[in-house]
């Protein structure tokens, strides 16, 4: 099992943080919660509802958006077809659903004509959450937003993350990158070995003795 046990909640417009080192089962949950996995025991809830078993494409219709690791844009495509594939199953992508995420990604509306393969990493995992917000979701779960960034564009992507939690939106953040994650969160969860270990407010577990020597490099 990657996953033992794991008990958490993620309250309406928070950013919620779950750290931990790689493999320790983040990915999992996030892959259970949005339907692409299904748990052998236990229950998911969303907006009052039992999600345990839900299809994947069902649960886009609920206002769950994920925005896996690794990007998985469509890389063929431009960046505005990828932006009209993130709300296909809801709505006709009109000209205000696109100037949304523009206000939140001015780069993308000034490549928009352009290939999505083409664009940098950054600007690849910009178009990536752009496109998990095009049929303006309830919560959006974000899958190591910053992996393989400089840290001049992880903090440009931590700074967009908390713009959009401004906007109302609610964020359930996966990260190895403790420090920048607990900065911006409201709570957060430790993740070991497919256990949750430890959980508080975001600036609690940044000062946590364990959490400093095991994720942030020196002691408290």
């Amino acid at each position: 099992h990657a996953v033992k046990g794991v008990s958490f909640e993620v309250g309406e417009g928070e950013i919620v943080a779950l750290i931990g080192a790689n493999g320790a089962g983040k990915s999992t949950i996030l892959k259970t919660v949005s339907g692409l996995m299904h748990p052998r025991s236990g229950s998911i809830h969303f907006c009052d509802q039992d999600i345990t078993h839900a299809e994947a494409f069902k649960l886009l219709r609920t206002g769950l958006a994920h925005v896996p690791e690794g990007r998985r844009i469509f890389q063929q495509m431009t960046v505005q077809e990828n932006l009209e594939m993130g709300a296909y199953i809801n709505k006709e992508v009109s000209a205000q659903d696109l100037e949304m995420v523009f206000n939140y990604f001015p780069r993308l509306k000034e490549r928009r004509k352009q290939v999505a393969g083409t664009l940098s990493g950054g600007e690849q995992q910009m178009l990536a959450i752009a496109r998990g917000l095009m049929y303006d979701p309830e919560l959006i779960m974000l899958d190591e937003p910053s992996l393989g960034l400089s840290p001049i564009l992880t903090e440009t992507i931590f700074g967009l993350i908390q713009e959009i939690k401004c906007q109302g939106v609610t964020i359930l953040l996966i990260e190895q990158n403790a420090f920048g994650a607990l900065s911006i969160a409201d709570r957060g969860y430790v993740l070991e070995n497919g256990r949750i270990t430890l959980s508080g407010t975001g600036q609690e577990l940044l000062h946590n003795e364990k959490v400093y020597a095991s994720y942030l490099g020196g002691n408290a």
